[in-house]
Formats: structure tokens, sequence, C-alpha cells
């Protein structure tokens, strides 16, 4: 299997969230830095568009935001026990073997639906109330006023341009909603020390981000997680995890190992054609709302969860980007 390589920078909640995921896997993988702001040609070069952090790389396949990268770091340490078995590609195709043994697990079987709605309103109305709290006038200027004044304000016309018209939360409704989602989360970890039981799943890894980026990057925030403490024993539990074993590497050093790469091959899954576009045409793929860049290829597949598009750039080679079809969307080039 080749090296796992996240692109990602420090203060990124969503990169958070995959590094702690890597250390609940045991994953040894690569850590290349980018910048929080555009331009970013190196992930550009990869992606041919998408920007938002952080990407998963895996030779020359590239997959995008963080629902799409826990599937495919729960395939690549499966949940089973006995001997050897061949590993398969995270969205198809031959693998590896590994020995038999008991793996952490985000998806639990039992839990797979309940876990993923909670982790998907996570990564939304969570995400968005703890970042209107924690950026909010107040935030701002407690995260960038010992920057200079050039600092904050290319972040706030970065972020402001990925945002493409949505709505945002006011301070102070922001603020009421967090408390509210905050004493639920303490609901669900009321005599557990997790949301869904003894162990950490996908629920934790969503609700976890955005808390911590009020925690720990922005602490000046971080006063309305004090009535809420079985929450903050729990963030203890869940940054206790670790980041597994990551290893310093460059955007350049990774651009070349998607260049001497092949895509892995996909797996014959079904073609769920929603659009009415064919298998083999130019499309683009774009976020539905926050990060409206798009990514344009060929579309080599369209399953009941994702999307890969091949592409080619001039440094990085032959690629496959792979979405996934919740929050995305896909269109068609036309002539």
């Amino acid at each position: 299997m080749p090296d796992l390589i996240l692109h990602h920078y420090p203060m990124s909640p969503f990169a958070e969230k995959a590094r702690l995921m890597l250390g609940f896997k045991g994953l040894a993988w690569k850590s290349v830095f980018i910048p929080s702001v555009m331009p970013k040609p190196d992930v550009v070069a990869l992606t041919g568009g998408y920007r938002r952090t952080p990407l998963l790389q895996i030779g020359a396949d590239i997959y995008c935001d963080t629902a799409l990268i826990a599937t495919v770091l729960e395939h690549l340490k499966p949940p089973f026990a006995g001997p050897p078995q061949e590993r398969q590609h995270p969205l198809g195709g031959p693998g590896e073997a590994r020995v038999g043994g008991e793996v952490p697990v985000l998806f639990p079987e039992h839990l797979k639906g309940v876990t993923r709605i909670v982790a998907q309103w996570a990564d939304s109305a969570l995400f968005w109330a703890a970042m209107g709290h924690t950026l909010s006038p107040k935030g701002a200027a407690a995260m960038f006023g010992s920057q200079p004044p050039e600092v904050g304000q290319a972040f706030a016309a970065d972020r402001s341009a990925m945002r493409n018209g949505m709505t945002g939360l006011r301070a102070g409704d922001a603020a009421s909603a967090y408390r509210s989602y905050l004493r639920r989360l303490a609901h669900m970890l009321h005599e557990q020390p997790f949301l869904f039981g003894d162990t950490p799943c996908i629920a934790d890894f969503a609700a976890y981000h955005p808390l911590w980026f009020t925690r720990v990057v922005n602490p000046a925030m971080a006063g309305i997680l004090d009535a809420t403490p079985g929450v903050l024993a729990w963030m203890d539990r869940m940054a206790a995890l670790g980041h597994g074993q990551p290893a310093k590497f460059t955007s350049t050093e990774a651009i070349a190992v998607a260049a001497a790469a092949e895509p892995a091959p996909l797996a014959d899954e079904a073609f769920q054609d929603d659009h009415g576009i064919p298998l083999g045409s130019r499309v683009t793929v774009a976020a539905e709302s926050f990060g409206p860049e798009t990514t344009e290829g060929t579309l080599l597949a369209a399953t009941r969860t994702h999307y890969t598009l091949e592409r080619t750039d001039e440094r990085a080679g032959r690629v496959h980007v792979h979405f996934p079809r919740i929050g995305y969307v896909l269109k068609e080039v036309r002539a």
C-alpha cells in the first residue's frame, strides 16, 4: 500500500478530525502543510480546483472531504479477526493482506446509520455554530489581534469568498445554538465515555473538531464550554487518541509521488445515474455551498456513495480525484 499523505495545516478543524482518525486507527502517514488561504497551487495541481482542507493522497488517488476520508481509512484497516485476508483498495480493487486482529472501527455495524447522521449534523450545524461564535468579531480580534492586520484581513477575505453567498449566523445567534448543541452532546455523554458507548466512532470525531477549534485554536472564546464539564472530559479523552505516526513531507514530494504512480483500479461498482450523465463524460464537481471551486475531469465512477474523476496535470500526471456524493454537485461540461 502506498503511503498515506495528508495535506493540511495546523489550525484547520477538519484537518484535526482527520489527524485524530489516523491516530485512532494507529496509522503512519506523511504530513504536508499547505497554506490556509489561497493561492494553493500545489493543492490545485492534485485536485484540479478543489481547495478545502484536508486532502488525503494515496499514490495518484486524491480523496476530498473528511466524510470520504473516514470511509477510506475504515477500509484500510477493516474490522475483522481471523486469518490473513486480502485487503481491498479503499474504493475498490485489490489491496494488500494484513494479519487478522481486532481493529478500531469508525462505523460500528449496528450503529452505521445513526452515527453517520450525527456526524453529518456535527459537520454542518454544529460546525457553523461553533465557527460563528469562535470567529465572531470578538473572537477574530482575539485570534488575530497580535498579528499584522493583513493576516486577519486575508483570512476574512478568503473565507468570505468560500462562503459564496451563504447566510452566516450572527454572533449572538451562533452562541445560542452552540450552547444548545453542547448541552445535547452532554446528554449523550451521560454515563458513557463516548457519544455512542465505550469507544469513539465517526460521530465523536465529527463533533470534536469544531469544539477543538474553540478550545485550542482560539481559547479566548472557550469559556462557552465550561457549562458542560462532561463535554470537556470527553474532549480530553478524544485528544488522548493522538495523531498516529506523522512524518514530515513536502508538497513537492507529494506531487512527485502522484506523478510516479498510477491511480488504483476501481471496483466494478454499480453506476447510479441520477443526472443523466453517462460515464466517460466531461464533468465538474463542486461543493454544494462552502468552497465553490470546481474540479473538472472525466467521470469514471458515480456509485451510491461517491464520484471519481480522472484528470491530468502537467506536474502531478494522471490522477483520480474522489468526492462523496452527499454535499457535492455534479454537472456535465457542455461544448
